[in-house]
């Protein structure tokens, strides 16, 4: 069963942030510049406050008719994030997004943000486990033995 830690090991560990201080403007114009869905929210020590994704900015602004220039991101993001750990395993991190109806999981230790995992970061490590398992499943039942070790 594969972790967090080796699923950040094969994806990588950059993490784009903002500032709660930051316009909304300016963290969506770098959620566009970085192609992703998500920005973990820093305070000025480095610590996690938070989370602004598409999702606040459609429902926190757009549909509020908010300002993109005057409203803080703090006054938009979601403050109660769910976190992953390095040793979670991918399927528990599954469990939670589905659960909680979440897209991103940023990933902490020792109080420090080390990475952010997506759904589809997820989805993709469960396909892979399940290939390679239907692999030695196969190489197993073919007489091969090959699928043997990783079975047993």
């Amino acid at each position: 069963m594969q972790t967090v830690q080796q699923l950040l090991s094969q994806k990588g560990t950059q993490v784009w942030s903002v500032s709660p201080e930051q316009s909304v403007y300016e963290a969506t114009a770098q959620l566009s510049e970085r192609n992703v869905g998500a920005l973990i929210v820093l305070d000025d020590e480095e610590r996690l406050v938070g989370i602004f994704s598409e999702r606040d900015c459609v429902r926190r602004v757009m549909l509020a008719r908010r300002s993109f220039t005057d409203t803080r991101v703090r006054d938009v993001m979601t403050t109660s994030v769910k976190v992953a750990r390095l040793n979670d395993s991918v399927d528990r991190c599954m469990r939670t997004v589905t659960e909680l109806r979440i897209r991103h999981l940023p990933v902490v230790e020792d109080e420090r943000v080390v990475g952010m995992i997506s759904v589809g970061d997820l989805v993709k490590a469960q396909l892979s486990e399940q290939e390679s398992l239907i692999h030695d499943l196969e190489s197993y039942i073919g007489g091969t033995g090959a699928g043997l070790r990783s079975l047993v």
